[in-house]
């Protein structure tokens, strides 16, 4: 049986190669092996232009929306916060215009950390720019901070996971109001959304932590299996 292809986000950044040092295209190998051990044949996505996003999706059979930095406020008609790093608005605009050709085209799309908030945006959802003003403490964002959500079991997340799960998933933002036909399915103990869902979709899944870091495929295993 043929591998389906999956594509991953990437993003353009300075790297070194030799005395060379130039814009590449990069992502983090870990997306790449996570797909691969559930049996996926990953290729990268770079961010070149919204115009490109059906073509891609035409010759996919899943997409992994990768990590990265914050999302701009402009994407969401809301207001620039000093805090939040510069955004790279050519990945948010190829990045909302991929995910809507593919929610269109019904391909499976596993949507991770900032992948999340863009599928949530390109829902017309909202996202809270600087979470720790909002809860007035950085437990969200530091880095060591391991802790147990609560998931949904009757959601495609809980099916794959359990009812409980431990993550480790620093971030300065979150969902704030869920955008059109998503439904939260993971929750913090204090209601931080980490885990919401495309309903009606064969598998629209995105999450707050990176599942592509550890050593638990399962969440790769059950995306690959609905693009297949």
């Amino acid at each position: 049986m043929s591998r389906p292809l999956i594509g991953i986000t990437a993003y353009f950044e300075a790297a070194r190669w030799g005395d060379w040092v130039r814009e590449a295209v990069l992502s983090p190998p870990s997306y790449a092996k996570a797909v691969a051990r559930a049996g996926g044949a990953p290729v990268v996505l770079p961010p070149l232009g919204p115009q490109s996003a059906d073509d891609y999706v035409s010759g996919l059979r899943g997409l992994v929306l990768s990590g990265g930095v914050e999302v701009g406020t402009d994407a969401y008609n809301a207001e620039r916060d000093e805090r939040v790093p510069e955004p790279q608005t050519h990945r948010d605009r190829f990045e909302l215009a991929l995910v809507r050709a593919a929610v269109r085209a019904g391909l499976p799309i596993l949507a991770i950390a900032r992948g999340m908030h863009v599928l949530n945006v390109a829902q017309g959802g909202t996202l809270i720019p600087w979470l720790p003003e909002v809860l007035g403490n950085d437990r969200h964002t530091e880095s060591g901070g391991a802790h147990v959500i609560q998931v949904s079991v009757s959601s495609k997340l809980g099916k794959a996971l359990g009812d409980k799960v431990e993550v480790t998933a620093p971030h300065h933002q979150s969902v704030r109001r869920l955008g059109s036909g998503l439904l939260a399915v993971a929750w913090a103990d204090d209601q931080i959304v980490e885990g919401i869902e495309l309903q009606g979709h064969r598998f629209g899944v995105g999450v707050q932590w990176h599942p592509e870091r550890g050593d638990d495929n399962r969440l790769f295993d059950a995306f690959v299996e609905a693009a297949r």
